[in-house]
C-alpha cells in the first residue's frame, strides 16, 4: 500500500518490544489484573468451545460407520441401517456444536469487554497524563509522535488484545486436542500425518527465501511510482509551464517497468505456495487413505474413524498458522505497550509552590532578576537578564530569530523555571505561586491561532465560562469580528469546523482576541498576535488592542517592527541577552542593532 507523501510502505518487519516480559508484566498487573474473574471466564469458555468443536468430527465418524455398518448388514440379508441410533449421533453432534458456538460467543464478549475496557482505563491515563507533563516534554517531540501514542499504539493494543489471547488459547487446545483425538484412533496414520510437516516447512521456507527479495523490491519500486505519481500531480502547473510532460513520462514508464518485472517474480513465487502445500497435503492424504483402507480391512480400524483422521488432519495445521500470525500479533501489541508505559511513566511537572498565595490583588509590576535560563544545561538561552516594568506598561520584545523573545513568556508563565535568579510579580517570586493560580492572571494571543470544534460562542467563552452572552458580543465587537460573525449561518451558534469551514486565518485569529478580551486579564502576551490579519484588519485591531492594553502589563513578541512603534519600553534582544532598550524614538537615534533592524525591514517593505 503506498504511504502519505506517494511512499510505499516497505513489508514491514514486525516490531519487537526492548523488553518484551516486562512490559508483559506491567500490563498484566497494571492493568489485567482488575479483570481476573473476567479473564478466567474467557479461558475456560475458549477452552470448552474448542473441546466440544473438536469431538464433533469423532461423533460424526461414528455416524458415518453406524450407516456403513447398516448398509453392508443389509447386503448380507441384516437388519440394515438403524436410523434411530444415526439419528441419536446427529442430535449429539448438533448439541456439540451448539454448546461450543455458545462458549465461543460468550468468551468472545467477555474478551471485547475486556480489552475495551482496559483502553479506555489506558487512555483516560494517557489524558490525565498529558495535563501534567511539562512543556519541555512537548517541545523535544512533534505532536504526530504523542498523537501516535494516543491513538494508534492504544488502537494496536486493544485491537491486538482481544484477538491475540483467545486466539492463543483455542490454537493450543486445538492442536493437542486433535493430536490426542488423532492418536486415539491410529497412532501410526498419526505418524504419517506428522511426517509431512517438515517436508511443507522446508518448501514454503525456500519459497519465502526467494520471494521475500522481490516482494522487497516491488514495494520499493511501488512508491518509486507512486512518489511520480504524487510529484507530477502536485506540481502539474510547473511541469505544463515548462513543458515536462515528455520527461515526466518517461520516468514514469521506466519505474512502471521496473514494478511490473519485481511484482511479476513476487506474485508467480507466491502463487507456487498454494499448488505446492496443495500437493504435499494430497500426498499425506493418499498416504493416509492407503493405510486407514489397509487397517480397515484388516479391522484395526472403522470406516467412520478413517474419515475422522482426515478431517483432523486437514484441520491440524490450520492452528499452527494461527500461532504464527498470533506471534506476530504479541510481537505488535507488547510493542506498543512498551511506548505507552514509556510514556506514563515521564517525569512528570512537580508543583514546588507552598502555601495557597493567590494573584487576585496583583497589580502586574515584574522584575526579573539576574535571570539565567537554558533548555539544555550545556546551552544557555537567557543571560543574566535583568529589567523591572511597571504596572500598565506595554513593553514590546524584538530580535532576530533565536534571539530569546519567546522563552521570556515561558518563563513568566511557568512553562519552564529560571535555572538561575528570579521572576517576581509585585514583589512575589512567581515559584511562590502554584501554577495554575499564576495563569489566571494571563492572557495570551499566539501566532498560531487555536480553536476547539464548538460553537463560536463556546470558543470565546474559553477563557470565561460564566461569561454572559452580552459579555461575549461586547468582547467580538471590542475584537471587530462581532459584524462578521453574524454573517455566519447561526451566527454565535455557529459550529466551527463543520457548518464555518470558509473561516480566514485572519479571522480565527480575531476570534482568539476576543477570547482575551472577555478573560480580562492583568497581563497581556501577544506573541505576533497580528500576523495572520490583512492590513486593513490590522489597523482596526490595533485600535482594540490599545484599549485593551490600557491599565494593563503588556508583553508584545513582534517581528514587524512598524507594529510596535507606540509601546512604551522596547526591549531588543540577540542570542539571549538584552542588547538595547528604550523607546522607538530613542532607539532608532542611537543607530545601533535596532535601527539596524528596522531600517532592514522598511527596505524590504519600500522595495
Amino acid at each position: 500500500m503506498p504511504g502519505p507523501m506517494g511512499r510505499a510502505r516497505r513489508p514491514q518487519k514486525v516490531e519487537k518490544a526492548k523488553d518484551f516480559k516486562g512490559t508483559v508484566k506491567k500490563l498484566i498487573q497494571n492493568y489485567m489484573a482488575t479483570y481476573k474473574v473476567a479473564m478466567v471466564v474467557v479461558i475456560l469458555f475458549a477452552i470448552a468451545g474448542t473441546i466440544f468443536e473438536i469431538i464433533g468430527p469423532r461423533v460424526l465418524g461414528d455416524a458415518t460407520t453406524e450407516v456403513f455398518n447398516g448398509f453392508v448388514s443389509k447386503l448380507s440379508g441384516g437388519a440394515g441401517i438403524d436410523f434411530g441410533k444415526i439419528g441419536q449421533i446427529l442430535m449429539t453432534l448438533f448439541i456439540l456444536y451448539i454448546l461450543s458456538c455458545i462458549f465461543s460467543i460468550v468468551q468472545g464478549m467477555t474478551m471485547t469487554g475486556v480489552s475495551q475496557k482496559l483502553t479506555y482505563q489506558m487512555r483516560a491515563d494517557i489524558s490525565k497524563k498529558i495535563n501534567h507533563l511539562p512543556m519541555k516534554y512537548f517541545d523535544k517531540r512533534t505532536n504526530g509522535e504523542v498523537l501516535s501514542i494516543i491513538t494508534n499504539d492504544v488502537d494496536t493494543l486493544s485491537m491486538n488484545l482481544n484477538q491475540s489471547i483467545t486466539q492463543i488459547i483455542t490454537s493450543v487446545c486445538t492442536i493437542i486436542g486433535i493430536l490426542g483425538m488423532m492418536f486415539s484412533i491410529n497412532w501410526q496414520m498419526t505418524l504419517i500425518s506428522l511426517a509431512i510437516l517438515p517436508i511443507a516447512s522446508s518448501i514454503v521456507g525456500l519459497i519465502v527465501k526467494h520471494s521475500q527479495k522481490f516482494f522487497e523490491r516491488q514495494q520499493e519500486y511501488l512508491g518509486h511510482v507512486n512518489g511520480q505519481v504524487e510529484e507530477i500531480y502536485a506540481g502539474l502547473t510547473i511541469v505544463k509551464a515548462f513543458n515536462g510532460e515528455e520527461k515526466a513520462e518517461k520516468n514514469f514508464e521506466q519505474a512502471n517497468q521496473e514494478l511490473y518485472h519485481s511484482a511479476w517474480k513476487s506474485q508467480f513465487f507466491s502463487g507456487l505456495m498454494f499448488p505446492i502445500m496443495n500437493f504435499i497435503g494430497n500426498i499425506g492424504y493418499v498416504a493416509v487413505a492407503i493405510v486407514g483402507g489397509y487397517f480397515a480391512i484388516n479391522g484395526v480400524i472403522t470406516v467412520g474413524n478413517i474419515q475422522s483422521f482426515i478431517g483432523y488432519n486437514k484441520r491440524f495445521t490450520q492452528p499452527i498458522n494461527q500461532i504464527a500470525q498470533v506471534s506476530n500479533m504479541l510481537q505488535a501489541m507488547v510493542a506498543a505497550a512498551e511506548r505507552i508505559f514509556e510514556f506514563l511513566e515521564e517525569p512528570e511537572e512537580v508543583e514546588t509552590a507552598e502555601g495557597n498565595l493567590e494573584t487576585q490583588n496583583l497589580q502586574g509590576n515584574i522584575t526579573f532578576d539576574h535571570v539565567k535560563f537554558g533548555y539544555d544545561d550545556n546551552q544557555t538561552v537567557i543571560q543574566d537578564f535583568n529589567h523591572e516594568i511597571q504596572q500598565g506598561q506595554k513593553v514590546a520584545i524584538v530580535g532576530p530569530t533565536g534571539a530569546g523573545k519567546t522563552t521570556i513568556v515561558k518563563l513568566l508563565m511557568r512553562f519552564y523555571d529560571v535555572r538561575e535568579g528570579a521572576i517576581l510579580i509585585d514583589g512575589h517570586n512567581i515559584k511562590a505561586f502554584k501554577r495554575g493560580e499564576l495563569r489566571k492572571i494571563f492572557g495570551m494571543v499566539l501566532q498560531d491561532t487555536w480553536l476547539f470544534e464548538g460553537t463560536v460562542k463556546d470558543n470565546i467563552k474559553y477563557g470565561k465560562e460564566d461569561a454572559t452572552d452580552d459579555e461575549v458580543i461586547e468582547a467580538a465587537k471590542a475584537a471587530h469580528v462581532h459584524h462578521f460573525i453574524k454573517t455566519l449561518p447561526k451566527g454565535y451558534q455557529s459550529v466551527l469546523n463543520e457548518e464555518t469551514s470558509n473561516i480566514s486565518a485572519g479571522q480565527k485569529q480575531l476570534m482568539t482576541i476576543a477570547r482575551v478580551i472577555l478573560a480580562d486579564p492583568k497581563i497581556l502576551i501577544l506573541d505576533e498576535a497580528t500576523s495572520s490579519i490583512d492590513t486593513r484588519t490590522e489597523i482596526q485591531i490595533q485600535d482594540a488592542m490599545d484599549h485593551l492594553m490600557k491599565g494593563r502589563t503588556s508583553f508584545i513578541i513582534a517581528h514587524r517592527l512598524s507594529t510596535i512603534k507606540n509601546a512604551d519600553w522596547i526591549l531588543v534582544m540577540n542570542h539571549g541577552d538584552i542588547v538595547e532598550q528604550g523607546t522607538h524614538a530613542t532607539l532608532l537615534a542611537q543607530n545601533g542593532f535596532y535601527a539596524d533592524l528596522y531600517n532592514s525591514q522598511f527596505e524590504v517593505e519600500e522595495a
